[in-house]
């Protein structure tokens, strides 16, 4: 479908998201596909030295201070490697645009066309060909939290918090049902991972 497409797994805390985009990375591995995997935010050098501002526990930012600390980061991955490896590798990202929306709007009620105006801008034509959404329900989110060694500060929100965020990423799914994938995370992952290593054979081949 798309050969070396730009491929998102989005999803609350506790999603399943990470362990899957590890799995197809093990795959694409494994078949001799040229990939890159980067998270947000995080990524490159100068984005990680902001995710770390991001999620320190001791961080007290404004909730606009953290969306401009976002778009800092993903600006830095966008020019220093997606740009760069557009229809050469295949691109898995950790969380992308959709989080923006669905964090700092849906959840923390800041002005959608503020981040999308904001976004376009960084973007620079830059469009993601599929996203999987990883759904989870509170109690096995809480669940997978308690079993974490360390919290960040983005694990520690109210759960109503996630409730928004997890109905504002079905919200844009919604919208745009041709290129997501919803993923029950709450069956077992055995499941889950066939159904998405199926559908990343559909999109590079």
């Amino acid at each position: 479908m798309y050969k070396k497409p730009i491929i998102v797994f989005e999803g609350v805390e506790g999603s399943g998201k990470s362990l899957h985009i590890d799995n197809v990375s093990k795959y694409l591995k494994k078949n001799g596909k040229k990939f890159i995997k980067i998270r947000e935010p995080g990524g490159n050098k100068n984005s990680e030295k902001i995710r770390s501002l991001i999620l320190n526990n001791k961080s007290t930012f404004n909730k606009v201070t953290d969306l401009l600390l976002y778009f800092a980061a993903r600006n830095e991955n966008i020019n220093n490697i997606i740009k760069k490896n557009i229809g050469n590798k295949i691109i898995l990202i950790d969380r992308f645009t959709d989080s923006t929306i669905a964090y700092q709007h849906y959840g923390m009620g800041i002005n959608k066309k503020f981040i999308t105006t904001i976004s376009r801008f960084i973007l620079n034509k830059v469009k993601v060909d599929f996203t999987f959404l990883n759904l989870v329900s509170s109690k096995n989110m809480k669940l997978r939290l308690s079993k974490r060694k360390r919290l960040n500060r983005y694990d520690k929100f109210k759960m109503n918090f996630y409730k928004k965020v997890q109905s504002g990423f079905l919200k844009i799914a919604n919208k745009n049902k041709r290129n997501y994938l919803v993923i029950n995370s709450n069956i077992e992952i055995s499941k889950n991972k066939k159904i998405i290593i199926k559908q990343i054979n559909r999109l590079i081949k």
